[in-house]
């Protein structure tokens, strides 16, 4: 990319932001979601739930009806314990899915979660197929396991719907059989995780998404998760913190919107249960709260 881009979108996460008073960055966020954003990653989970609870049409659909004024996409995770609801009713609200089969170390489940998704396309409500999240991240399975359920997907599939695996950008460069069986390379790229300061994380991210272009060979390039926390501790030089978190919204909307890049915003509701898998940050990377109410 040339300098003068890199140059120009480190004024606009720095200095451009930098002095502006809490009061006109809570508007211009404002102004990216009444022109709209590209996607958001669905938060189904209330107050007190968690995987493994029973999601209900009723609470998605509330859900569902905050982010329709704000966007055209919205990624879900699972097809199983009411997640498969969630594209019936994203498409009734005119909303497009990125729909995802959870996949762990458990085979069982494993089959179901393929097996829904594979339904779930063949039934006209899913725009693009991932099969599996951060799977080879966690360790959960093996290369060659991963790359079967892909082919299953993409064998039985009678739609013409692009088929995919989430997953950190370096996944994609560390596993290039993977990104060379996917349609589509859906990269996670958050510069928080990685310790950042906001300061350079949108450059930080620019380059997330150049090494999962460059291990995509051309093909079309999605970031499936990005996002900051507004409370909640420190990690090395990334800080939690309502102006932090609202500058890289609208940092990333911008970049969005100016390169074309397609970006699944993490996440669209604050929930409780992500505490105890990623420490006190966890429940608070929402742009909305629990009670679905706008937090900026």
């Amino acid at each position: 990319m040339p300098s003068f881009r890199q140059e120009r979108f480190l004024s606009l996460a720095s200095s451009d932001l930098a002095e502006k008073p809490l009061a006109d960055l809570k508007e211009i966020l404002k102004q990216h979601l009444t022109s709209g954003v590209h996607g958001f990653c669905a938060s189904p989970y209330l107050e007190g739930q968690k995987p493994g609870d029973q999601l209900t049409e009723e609470q998605i659909r509330k859900r569902l009806e905050v982010l329709k004024p704000h966007t055209k996409w919205i990624r879900s995770f699972s097809t199983t314990e009411g997640n498969e609801l969630i594209p019936k009713v994203a498409r009734e609200l005119g909303i497009k899915t990125m729909v995802g089969a959870w996949l762990g170390d458990d085979p069982e489940t494993n089959r179901k979660e393929v097996a829904n998704l594979i339904e779930l396309v063949n039934q006209g409500l899913v725009d693009i197929a991932a099969v599996g999240n951060e799977v080879l991240y966690r360790g959960d399975l093996t290369e060659a396991e991963l790359l079967e359920y892909i082919h299953e997907v993409k064998s039985k599939i009678q739609k013409d719907v692009h088929v995919g695996y989430v997953d950190a950008y370096y996944e994609f460069h560390d596993h290039p059989a993977v990104a060379d069986a996917c349609d589509v390379i859906l990269a996670n790229c958050y510069p928080f995780w990685e310790g950042c300061p906001l300061e350079h994380s949108l450059l930080y991210m620019k380059e997330m998404f150049r090494i999962a272009t460059e291990a995509g060979k051309g093909k079309r390039v999605i970031i499936t998760e990005t996002g900051w926390p507004d409370q909640g501790s420190n990690l090395r030089g990334a800080e939690p913190s309502t102006e932090n978190a609202i500058k890289y919204f609208i940092n990333a909307q911008q970049w969005s919107k100016e390169d074309g890049i397609e970006l699944f915003y993490f996440s669209s509701f604050d929930e409780s249960w992500k505490v105890g898998n990623e420490g006190d940050v966890g429940a608070f990377w929402g742009v909305w709260d629990k009670n679905e109410q706008l937090k900026y």
